[in-house]
């Protein structure tokens, strides 16, 4: 192992201590970082990508994709995405001007500076849904 390794290993140690590894402490603390939302109908295949403005990672299952027009999809993944839950953003690939279920986003990770693709998720549906 390179010294620079070596001196990152504490710091990695230390982020996996501070994850709850219980189920129900995650979920506790998810439910702590995901607002409450009133959902407004019922979860769509795909959403326009053109239209998003912004996507809100808000644990490493949930992402909020807020709109332009100022809608709010909410999506669960499929199951839950290592890494997302850390830094927090995805980015995917796609030839078309839509995301849709079950498209592979990617966790976005910050190494060094330098951001890397991470864990592959499969998106669940886009529930539209209002921020109470």
């Amino acid at each position: 192992m390179t010294p620079r390794l070596l001196a990152l290993l504490p710091l990695a140690v230390l982020a996996a201590s501070c994850a709850p590894t219980d189920p129900a402490a995650r979920a506790e603390a998810d439910a702590a970082r995901i607002p409450a939302v009133t959902v407004l109908g019922e979860g769509q295949t795909c959403i326009m990508r053109d239209q998003v403005r912004a996507s809100v990672v808000r644990s490493g299952s949930v992402i909020d994709f807020e709109m332009t027009s100022g809608k709010v999809y909410r999506n669960t993944l499929k199951s839950r995405c290592p890494g997302l839950d850390w830094d927090r953003a995805i980015t995917y690939e796609t030839s078309i001007n839509q995301l849709c279920s079950p498209q592979i986003v990617y966790s976005l990770t910050n190494i060094g500076g330098v951001p890397q693709r991470g864990a592959a998720c499969s998106l669940g549906p886009f529930v539209p849904v209002e921020y109470v």
